[in-house]
């Protein structure tokens, strides 16, 4: 019996989409028809993530320290950073002017009553200026080096944990044969810790289930409905930023993007009901490596694109702003909006591995063009969760796109592979290429 028809005879509940879809439902109802038991919920939310980010710091390592060390040519690791970067420079610069021009093109800022700056509160995002303080190159380097390393998977700050696990991949590479007992001991380790994933990821329905029910609880549908023009506004950009944009780039590059979130759709559904896209990484790490990606690319690429490549966020960011600014009814010169533009892409990439980066950033963006007031953010400090989940899907999709780009651009995609995974086809064996990719 194939895999296929097993998994067709399977009762659809076992699924795990599905399983997530209805936590999801149940956790939505739960928290508007009783707020106070959705927003009790919210450990359940938060013990998944903790769960989920216990491993991550140990599956990047193992999957970056080993992919980097079976390399023969570890020229080609560099040559794989660089076109990794290229990539999210584009594309997220690309992000932030689509933000930009829907923003002067849809104006949702308009549609609200003009907004009096001395009304507002400036006090509920007086802490996210002072994060904001320290996005700066010197603060991003003392942030990426790590004081130990048990420090940085203590942390789990995953740009720390690439940063040692780089060098030392490179180094098991160089030592040779000396090094293979330590690479095999860590490949080992690498399968029990994927194995690990699986079994965590049973929990998902149960994290999705307390994080939305908090979500509701706490902030109610209701909330949107001022702002709904903004929320919208977002939603409908992200998505089609992702099927004209991302989906253009995976055409270019051999692959359907639909089919690509088909593939993906358990891991989206997840970051859909815990608003965290780190709660799927483990697993999407797993699924590019299985879908052609070669090793060494899934394990540079997608760890730094969680925090280069934030299409999501940079959406975000631009669109928000100039929302703020209409609202207050303030005209930016053209000027002053590339001067945001241009702030944006920097602080976007200082904001690494920072808590409540999109906030924060926008946060520092802001406060480049004073005839704003940062007191502008608390318009949309309610309405803030609401649109972090669309952050953190397009945010996902984009690096699960950009882990096939770059491994395509390296000749290092099994296009075999690739077409059975996105067509819903049993997985093949470890090491066993389909059909290696001719580029």
């Amino acid at each position: 019996m194939s895999d296929t028809a097993g998994a067709a005879r399977k009762p659809l509940w076992t699924h795990l989409y599905v399983q997530v879809i209805a936590a999801i439902a149940l956790g939505a109802l739960i928290g508007h028809v009783w707020p106070a038991t959705g927003e009790a919920l919210k450990p359940l939310g938060d013990a998944f993530i903790k769960l989920v980010k216990m491993i991550i710091a140990p599956v990047i390592f193992l999957t970056v320290t080993t992919g980097i060390a079976h390399m023969r040519d570890l020229g080609k690791a560099g040559g794989t950073a660089v076109k990794a970067f290229a990539y999210f420079i584009a594309v997220s610069s690309l992000a932030l002017v689509v933000g930009l021009i829907v923003a002067n093109t849809v104006h949702p800022g308009w549609a609200m009553a003009a907004v009096d700056p001395a009304t507002l509160d400036v006090a509920k995002v007086t802490g996210y200026a002072e994060k904001a303080h320290d996005l700066t190159i010197v603060g991003f380097l003392m942030d990426v080096i790590p004081s130990s390393v048990a420090g940085a998977f203590a942390e789990g700050n995953i740009l720390q944990v690439l940063f040692f696990a780089i060098p030392f991949g490179i180094a098991l590479a160089m030592i040779g044969e000396k090094g293979r007992p330590v690479l095999q001991v860590l490949d080992s380790a690498a399968q029990a810790f994927f194995r690990l994933v699986a079994i965590f990821m049973r929990a998902a329905p149960i994290g999705a289930f307390g994080a939305f029910a908090f979500t509701i609880g706490k902030y109610g549908i209701q909330s949107v409905a001022s702002l709904a023009g903004l929320v919208a506004t977002f939603y409908i950009t992200s998505i089609l930023f992702v099927l004209v944009v991302l989906g253009a780039i995976a055409a270019l590059n051999g692959f359907s993007i639909l089919k690509l979130i088909r593939y993906l759709k358990e891991e989206l559904l997840l970051v859909l009901g815990t608003s965290s896209s780190e709660a799927a990484l483990p697993s999407l790490l797993e699924k590019m490596e299985r879908a052609g990606a070669a090793k060494p690319v899934v394990g540079l690429v997608v760890p730094t694109g969680y925090s280069f490549n934030l299409d999501g966020t940079n959406i975000y960011m631009t669109l928000a702003a100039l929302f703020i600014a209409q609202a207050m009814r303030i005209d930016l010169t053209l000027e002053q909006q590339l001067l945001l533009l241009g702030v944006a892409m920097l602080s976007s990439k200082g904001a690494a591995g920072v808590t409540g980066a999109g906030f924060i950033t926008l946060a520092a963006t802001l406060q480049v063009v004073p005839t704003v007031p940062l007191a502008g953010m608390t318009l949309i400090l309610g309405i803030d969760r609401f649109m972090s989940e669309c952050r953190a899907l397009t945010n996902f999709v984009g690096n699960a796109v950009a882990s096939l780009v770059v491994a395509r651009w390296e000749g290092q995609l099994d296009r075999g592979k690739l077409r059975l995974a996105l067509d819903g086809g049993p997985a093949p064996l470890a090491g066993k290429p389909v059909e290696a990719d001719a580029d």
